[in-house]
C-alpha cells in the first residue's frame, strides 16, 4: 500500500459561538487543523500526541509542552502515518 492514511474521518469542522441554549451562531466550515486549533484556544486547552499509542492526551494547564504549543499556537495538531 503506498500513500498517507489520515487518522480522522472529517477534513472540515463547524464552529459555533455564543450561550447555548440562548443565542448562538454557526460559522462557515474551516479546514480540521484551523477549526480545532480556533474551538481549543477558546477552551484555553492544547493537546499533544501520546508517543506510545499516538491518541490525542491534554497538557497539563501551565505545563512546558502547553506553554511551547501556546506560543507556537499549536493547540491542535494531527498527522499523518506511512
Amino acid at each position: 500500500m503506498t500513500g498517507k492514511i489520515v487518522k480522522y474521518i472529517n477534513n472540515r469542522v463547524i464552529l459555533y459561538e455564543g450561550t447555548p441554549a440562548v443565542e448562538t451562531t454557526a460559522k462557515s466550515p474551516k479546514p480540521m487543523i484551523e477549526g480545532m486549533n480556533q474551538f481549543l484556544k477558546m477552551m484555553n486547552i492544547t493537546f499533544r500526541r501520546d508517543p506510545e499509542n499516538y491518541r490525542p492526551r491534554i497538557n497539563k494547564q501551565g505545563s512546558v509542552k502547553d506553554q511551547e504549543q501556546k506560543q507556537k499556537g499549536l493547540y491542535f495538531y494531527y498527522d499523518t502515518i506511512e
